[in-house]
């Protein structure tokens, strides 16, 4: 695979932004088989965005010969208050979410973030000398990273280490691509501002888009999570322990206004999940709907969506449809036990 081809993996959908292309290009020229990383909060059920697309975009980056890391971060999960805060529960979690991505990308590597600070001793003194370079208004500019804001009146003083912290993992394990969400930008800007300072290497940096939730869309104050699908609303999105029967329920309950493609959450799934996965997508409907019809490129469903030539509710047939062709072996593989599920489920 020539390099061309590598950097139109890494590219497609679901990416949303890569800073920059030209310094991905340069680090295939002179490394065929780079580092990256993702890290991960462990809190609660994997759903479509956080297992399903981030899975198969890790995938892609696989499939041009990158070494990938997914890195659980149990410590930022317990400054988070995330799952209660109960150390016990998140190791647990832990190994769900390790099960579940070895699963859907069995060539990932999975690293938990008390492993990796226990090996590296020099963490520590990486973090104090990493936070030197931040003010604490900049500091709190990054809290919305774990779905905090600034201007939250109880921050206690554990939550300002999480930024550092996360940009010292990266440094930490060597990490020559750093991928995540839209929504993990800020601290990534800190990371290209800060590590030249420091003498380390600058990683390049990918984004992918975040799934919108299922439901109407809210306004917020950052534009880059309006409405995203969420492990705190189950009514949002679609999770990976949903029967084939609540998939469809969900999806046909969904937002979906005719011919609006603004944060519509079904074309949205259909670009980013559906056509990562199918070559063409089938919707089956009677004639005198127009009778079935095959898309092979996602523009083509969308132009149709547009000019109303392909109604809402065939939309939602079709997606709910396909959903459970990708969701259901998975469901069916990853073990989860019955305790373990009403405990996470308790954790909302």
């Amino acid at each position: 695979m020539d390099i061309t081809e590598k950097v139109e993996l890494i590219e497609r959908p679901p990416t949303e932004e890569v800073i920059t292309h030209d310094e991905l290009i340069e680090l295939f020229k002179t490394n065929s088989s780079p580092k990256h990383y993702i890290g991960l909060e462990i809190s609660g059920f994997l759903h479509l965005g956080s297992l399903i697309s981030t899975g198969f975009k890790i995938n892609d980056f696989i499939a041009a010969g990158v070494n990938c890391t997914v890195f659980l971060a149990d410590w930022h999960t317990l400054i988070n208050d995330k799952l209660g805060g109960d150390w016990e529960m998140i190791s647990k979690v832990s190994k769900y979410y390790h099960d579940a991505f070895k699963l859907i990308c069995p060539k990932v590597k999975v690293v938990l973030g008390s492993e990796l600070y226990q090996e590296k001793t020099e963490y520590w003194s990486e973090l104090v000398k990493f936070t030197k370079h931040m003010s604490l208004a900049r500091t709190m500019r990054t809290l919305t990273i774990m779905g905090r804001s600034e201007n939250e009146d109880k921050i206690d003083l554990a939550k300002l280490l999480y930024p550092p912290m996360q940009a010292v993992d990266i440094h930490s394990l060597d990490v020559d691509i750093a991928h995540a969400g839209m929504d993990q930008r800020k601290i990534h800007m800190l990371v290209r501002e800060i590590f030249p300072k420091m003498k380390w290497k600058v990683p390049v940096i990918v984004h992918h888009k975040l799934l919108p939730g299922l439901l109407k869309p809210v306004d917020t104050s950052d534009s880059q999570i309006l409405g995203k699908m969420s492990k705190s609303d189950p009514s949002s999105g679609i999770f990976i322990h949903n029967s084939d029967d609540e998939i469809r329920t969900k999806i046909k309950k969904a937002w979906c206004e005719e011919s609006n493609i603004q944060n519509n959450p079904l074309l949205e799934i259909v670009k980013h999940v559906i056509f990562h996965e199918f070559n063409e997508i089938k919707v089956e409907r009677p004639e005198k709907f127009g009778g079935n019809v095959i898309f092979s490129e996602y523009t083509q469903l969308e132009s149709d969506f547009v000019e109303k030539k392909l109604h809402p509710t065939d939309l939602k047939q079709t997606v709910g449809e396909y959903l459970v062709k990708i969701i259901s072996p998975i469901r069916e593989k990853l073990n989860l036990s019955e305790e373990l599920f009403e405990s996470i489920k308790k954790s909302y």
